[in-house]
């Protein structure tokens, strides 16, 4: 697809910040960025149950949409993250029918959880990668420096200020570091309090 970056999942991860939800990261194709968004429970079951091709007793919503998809002669080309505003996402699911091309607004978690179902490819537009992606730290020797980090750190945890509280110079310091870290969630908020400030 032109204009756009495919992405692939890259896994799915509880989210220390609020409960019930869950961190997607989607990760460049053929780049380095990861796209984290946070997600609801349901939708984290949705994808997950799909991906570890697990079969429920009854159908769920996202199979729900399968179904008619067979019996009304229609198919998901492909899902686009086409926007982001105020820190929200938003995407689009096209589809092909026999007489015409529909593309549906909806949220990504659903979009990702129906792509998942067809085996449609999931895109992300350039502004919003470029607005919201997390670059990938180098991998080299990260992982032993990551298990450093983790011996040393003290065992009663200090309560962390607000985000609100940093400069802008030291949220970048901090992103950064999530980013080395891969607390790909850590990063997402990071980001968000960036762009809010600029």
């Amino acid at each position: 697809m032109e204009n756009a970056i495919e992405l692939e999942i890259i896994g799915l991860t509880a989210s220390h910040s609020q409960s019930g939800s869950f961190t997607l990261v989607l990760g460049e194709l053929e780049g380095r960025r990861r796209l984290p968004i946070i997600i609801g429970m349901f939708e984290a079951q949705a994808i997950a149950i799909e991906l570890e091709k697990i079969t429920p007793n009854r159908p769920m919503t996202h199979d729900l949409v399968k179904s008619f998809s067979k019996h009304f002669d229609f198919t998901v080309e492909y899902i686009l993250i086409s926007d982001m505003r105020e820190g929200v996402f938003y995407a689009k699911i096209v589809c092909q029918g026999p007489y015409k091309r529909v593309e549906i607004d909806a949220r990504p978690s659903d979009a990702v959880a129906i792509a998942v179902r067809f085996e449609a490819p999931v895109y992300c537009s350039y502004p919003v990668m470029e607005e919201a992606g997390i670059e990938e730290a180098d991998s080299g020797d990260s992982s032993k420096a990551k298990h450093s980090e983790a011996k040393e750190k003290p065992a009663v945890k200090k309560k962390e200020p607000s985000l609100k509280d940093y400069s802008l110079e030291k949220l970048n310091q901090l992103l950064e570091k999530a980013i080395q870290n891969e607390d790909y969630e850590r990063a997402a908020r990071l980001r968000d309090e960036i762009n809010r400030r600029n």
